[in-house]
């Protein structure tokens, strides 16, 4: 298992005094190859945006914000529309948009790609390793 001091330019994560503890126990995943070979129930952690993208694409979910977290003409809080799910409250966004709040903020991708029987996982959550309030 990759450890959490991989480069972040090769989709290694980001770290911080607010780390969370459950970055200790995630697979790092740097390709959207190393997808396929998972067990089901991993926690996984990346800031690739060709994982994220492939992980949110095979959902069919959207890049998407939450309207009325706006930062002045900055992306509020960064999340995706997944078919199904209410999202009619999101704003969907571009890629390039998520990824450049994604980036700018140092967020780190926690996701699952499997649950524990085998079936697609939709769980997924952003943490800033510098703030506890991210």
């Amino acid at each position: 298992m990759a450890g959490p001091s991989q480069n972040e330019d090769d989709g290694g994560v980001r770290t911080g005094p607010a780390t969370s503890k459950s970055l200790k126990y995630a697979e790092v995943i740097t390709s959207p190859d190393q997808l396929k070979d998972v067990p089901p129930g991993e926690t996984l952690v990346t800031t690739n945006h060709e994982v994220i993208r492939t992980w949110a694409e095979e959902r069919e979910a959207q890049p998407a914000t939450v309207p009325g977290t706006e930062h002045g003409d900055h992306l509020g809080v960064l999340t995706f529309d997944f078919p199904g799910y209410g999202g009619e409250k999101l704003r969907h966004v571009s890629w390039d948009e998520w990824f450049r709040t994604f980036d700018e903020r140092r967020l780190n991708f926690i996701f699952q790609e499997k649950m524990k029987d085998g079936t697609a996982s939709n769980f997924f959550r952003l943490e800033n390793p510098e703030r506890e309030d991210a």
